[in-house]
């Protein structure tokens, strides 16, 4: 099976499914010299881990990492960091009923029909609990970001039909660790909670849509047609399950104004050559351009709900219907944060090394 690994110098492969005995991941090319610890990997797992609050599903993970290669008396040893999280608390009795029956709104059927033979029990490798992968990757990228003081920070905007109202940049950091959401404007958090928990009670789920920023990106990231950097963004953020859609800058708003609007003008100021707006979210021509990187992306109800569904039995090849047992998360939004802040964080280390600002074997 291809297709598990991202980045072209700082790559990261994940390896794991949601019943098996672990999951986890191997962070190939960062340099040499990093100061990193199981704290730093555990603090970024902690924020994605389950059942740390009633919007979240209620399985008991602990998510505590190993680390089992890469690092030395504290620093990064310029070899293969390898991370591995070992799961607990599967139960897997839930899903025997339902093997040969492809729940609606998953992938069962298409891995069915690819494979002919794989791990149906949570979804296997499909599954939301693989992203512990993407997590331990971006949490090494992160500290690496740090050495440049760029930050990546990712927040829920909008649950349903309910959006929050800008917040300052300031503020969002410190308001997203205040509520279960992860939503910086704490009135509509508020309101987003009590709809993901009504919709939970009556057995349904919600989506909604999470915005990714990243402040204190060098201009002149990015390489030319396939590999630009909004292109790479994209892709990496499209890899997350359930993400349906991704947008860079005013995204598709974009395609309702006029040149002399969506234009964002430069200026000189004390810090350089900046402009005046940001629609294109720091990214021009698939080269980041000094200004902060704004991405967005929509993310779809759960789709494991507890409502009787239509489906098939692929052996009996006839219809049937199917109840969905088990602990799910009535939203994706509040835990797919760490996620998305974790791939988006890879990428631009990719990129950084690859343009030069990161050296490729030490720091």
């Amino acid at each position: 099976m291809s297709g598990n690994t991202i980045g072209k110098i700082f790559k990261i492969t994940t390896f794991g499914s949601s019943h098996g005995v672990a999951l986890g991941a191997v962070v190939d090319g960062c340099p040499a010299g990093l100061e990193l610890s199981k704290k730093d990997i555990q603090k970024e797992l902690d924020k994605r881990r389950p059942g740390t609050s009633k919007v979240t599903t209620s399985r008991g993970e602990t998510d505590e990492v190993q680390v089992l290669s890469g690092i030395f008396e504290g620093k990064t040893d310029g070899t293969p960091i390898a991370a591995v999280v070992y799961n607990k608390d599967m139960d897997s009795s839930a899903y025997r009923a339902l093997r040969g029956k492809p729940r609606p709104g998953h992938a069962d059927y298409c891995w069915e029909t690819k494979y002919e033979h794989y791990d149906y029990r949570g979804g296997g490798r499909a599954s939301g609990r693989t992203t512990i992968g993407h997590v331990i990757g971006g949490a090494i990228a992160k500290k690496l970001l740090e050495t440049l003081n760029i930050k990546v920070i990712a927040h829920v905007t909008k649950i349903g039909e309910i959006e929050s109202e800008p917040v300052d940049l300031i503020q969002i950091e410190e308001n997203i660790e205040k509520n279960a959401v992860r939503c910086a404007d704490l009135k509509a958090a508020k309101e987003m909670e009590e709809l993901i928990l009504d919709l939970k009670e009556k057995g349904d789920s919600v989506g909604g849509a999470v915005e990714i920023i990243a402040l204190n990106v060098p201009a002149g990231l990015g390489e030319p047609v396939f590999d630009k950097l909004d292109a790479d963004i994209a892709k990496v953020l499209m890899g997350i399950g359930s993400v349906k859609g991704v947008e860079i800058g005013l995204g598709f708003k974009s395609s309702s104004l006029k040149g002399s609007t969506m234009n964002d003008e430069f200026q000189i100021d004390n810090n350089g050559i900046k402009t005046k707006t940001n629609n294109s979210g720091g990214i021009l021509g698939g080269i980041s351009d000094g200004m902060p990187i704004i991405a967005r992306i929509a993310v779809k109800p759960t789709p494991s709900i507890s409502k009787t569904q239509q489906t098939v039995d692929l052996e009996q090849k006839e219809n049937t219907k199917i109840e969905i047992k088990g602990r799910h998360d009535p939203c994706i939004c509040p835990r797919i944060t760490s996620v998305a802040e974790s791939s988006v964080a890879i990428i631009i280390v990719d990129h950084l090394i690859r343009s030069g600002f990161i050296g490729p074997c030490r720091l």
